[in-house]
């Protein structure tokens, strides 16, 4: 995707875009159309729902690249698809919702879709069919969801039905939204459900959803609507710190095989008509990112698909929803295609990362601190936690995410190469050579002390061993400090970041109080023991490959020591940088503050 900043040459780009990630399904189709069979299904869903997934999920993009005008060649294939999917009779049929269930997700797609381009998908259909193809989306406006975000999946199919003009339980979508406003929290903010995570789900479905319904809902529902565009504005004014200079946003939570939908609610805005930032910033940080996520080759596979993993092909950051066409969720990221041509979205210049940013901003509702440098993002997490996905604690509980450096994931549960505890406090009680090692998990009694960027949680590994870690800013380094209160002997390995070791002038250095290691191409990971009631060694590992989110082979620097029972203080100074920020490890290391 070229660079170029005016309007038609950017819509231009995000139309040629949704069509490279298209095209290449056609082949995968089924002979009705209703299923998209990309490979083996290892999802705790059934195949027919994967393959349900694989239809569904391209309309997040397609259904905007028509209703702007774009071309598609294949919408035949998506229209003959509806047609076969919702009939009982057909081979092909899709299946109706059995309590939690998989399906309930990829209706939000089908009733956007109807909503937005219904000469593509309902116009071609006989009466028959429509009557089918509606009676089977409202059987779902009472499906069974969680307590979370799914209740917008009702919401969606309501509005592509009213699109089309059949008749439905309204009553069922209002009831679903008044329980979704409930999950409202500050500054825009909201839970997803009643949990303490507030990851990307928050951007790319509760706020994402309520723009789309404050698009197309709010002249009936002006209230609503006005509250959520409100939220949104709020929260565009945080969210933009989750990007760096270059596009790149944090890489942290579950779902990162969905990629590019991190930016999606960049394009929901001018979507709904929220102003809260200048068009330009906002079409700038969509932009970027996407571009970002062009350039990352790997992300796609030989023959076009987009690849479970984030930075590259990597079955190890899915979850047990994961199948294989869960990656398309990220052509949410072209709503703003549906927009006119003439809209002062596509007019407005793009603008550069704002250079007011500062170097730090506590997110209290998000429990974290964000960290800038260098052009570079680190958030700084006391938080969140979420234990259910695949790699919850490396997904949620370390200390720090780093869009340069991203974060690790665990290729097994012994020792500390296979256990890529980067960014992590790691304990062990193992007497002789230490093998099991347990990190941060659950953090409770979170605090942001907001004047000073600090982040405050405690965590226990076991029931008699007490952790109360202290992560404060200090750009571009940040400060690590851990009271423990033991009442067993423990062996500690603390961690920086983990960095790429390709490359012939990859350097590493580990002495008494210190361990770093430097990428050939100049990124910088290390930490410094400060003044701690126990002195620890340095050293640097190598992870075993393909632990990494960016990076599929890693070194990690650490700082080790064994503490006997009692109360013990660490204290170090952790520096991830690029090229340009890499010299203030030859300078003195912040002091900590707690």
């Amino acid at each position: 995707m070229a660079s170029g900043t005016d309007g038609p040459a950017t819509r231009a780009e995000l139309q040629t875009y949704v069509r490279e990630l298209a095209d290449p399904l056609v082949r995968y189709a089924s002979p009705g159309g209703a299923r998209f069979r990309l490979g083996v299904n290892i999802a705790h869903h059934d195949d027919t729902a994967a393959e349900l997934e694989g239809y569904a999920r391209p309309l997040w993009g397609l259904a905007p690249l028509s209703a702007g005008g774009g071309d598609f060649a294949h919408w035949d294939v998506w229209a003959r698809g509806l047609a076969a999917g919702t009939d009982p009779d057909h081979p092909e049929y899709w299946g109706v919702a059995d309590g939690i269930d998989q399906r309930t997700v990829e209706t939000a797609a089908l009733g956007f879709a109807l909503a937005l381009v219904p000469e593509r998908l309902w116009d071609p259909l006989t009466g028959k069919e429509r009557d089918r193809v509606g009676a089977w989306l409202a059987g779902f406006l009472r499906a069974t969801t969680p307590e979370n975000n799914w209740n917008f999946f009702p919401v969606m199919i309501s509005l592509g039905l009213d699109r089309v003009g059949y008749g439905h339980d309204r009553d069922a979508r209002h009831a679903r939204l008044d329980r979704l406003e409930t999950y409202a929290l500050g500054d825009g903010w909201y839970g997803d459900g009643a949990t303490e995570q507030r990851d990307y789900y928050i951007p790319w479905a509760m706020q994402y959803y309520g723009l789309i319904y404050a698009a197309l809902a709010g002249a009936e529902d002006p209230a609503r609507a006005e509250r959520f565009r409100e939220r949104a504005a709020l929260f565009a004014a945080g969210f933009r710190h989750w990007f760096a200079d270059d596009g790149s946003a944090v890489p942290f939570g579950r779902s990162l095989t969905y990629r590019f939908a991190q930016g999606s609610f960049w394009g929901a805005l001018p979507y709904a008509g929220v102003d809260a930032l200048p068009y330009g910033e906002v079409k700038g940080l969509l932009m970027r990112h996407l571009r970002w996520w062009r350039a990352r080759t790997g992300q796609t596979s030989p023959d076009g698909l987009l690849s479970i993993g984030y930075g590259y092909p990597q079955p190890g950051v899915a979850e047990q929803y994961n199948g294989p066409a869960s990656p398309y969720w990220a052509l949410k990221a072209f709503l703003p295609l549906a927009l006119p041509a003439e809209h002062p979205f596509w007019a407005a210049e793009e603008a550069g990362a704002p250079a007011d940013l500062g170097p730090a901003r506590a997110q209290p509702e998000a429990g974290a601190v964000l960290m800038r440098s260098g052009g570079d993002v680190t958030m700084l997490s006391g938080r969140q936690h979420n234990t259910w996905v695949r790699g919850g604690a490396a997904k949620y509980g370390k200390f720090a995410y780093s869009t340069r450096f991203g974060f690790s994931l665990p290729a097994d549960e012994l020792g500390l190469a296979h256990g890529a505890f980067d960014s992590m406090l790691a304990v062990s009680d193992d007497t002789g050579e230490p093998t099991h090692f347990r990190v941060r998990e659950q953090p409770t009694a979170p605090k942001i002390l907001a004047a000073d960027g600090t982040v405050r949680s405690v965590w226990h590994p076991w029931p008699d061993v007490e952790i109360t870690t202290w992560l404060t800013a200090a750009s571009p380094w940040h400060l690590r400090t851990h009271r423990i209160r033991t009442g067993r002997a423990l062996s500690t390995a603390e961690a920086a970041f983990a960095v790429d070791r390709d490359g012939a002038t990859a350097h590493r250095e580990e002495s008494a109080r210190a361990a770093m290691a430097v990428s050939a191409t100049g990124d910088l990971s290390g930490l410094r023991d400060l003044d701690g009631t126990v002195p620890r060694s340095g050293q640097v590992i190598d992870l075993l490959p393909g632990t990494n989110v960016l990076t599929p082979r890693t070194a990690l620097p650490l700082l080790t020591a064994a503490l006997p029972p009692g109360e013990h203080w660490l204290r170090c100074a952790v520096l991830g940088a690029g090229p340009t920020q890499a010299p203030a490890w030859e300078r003195e290391a912040p002091v900590a503050r707690f």
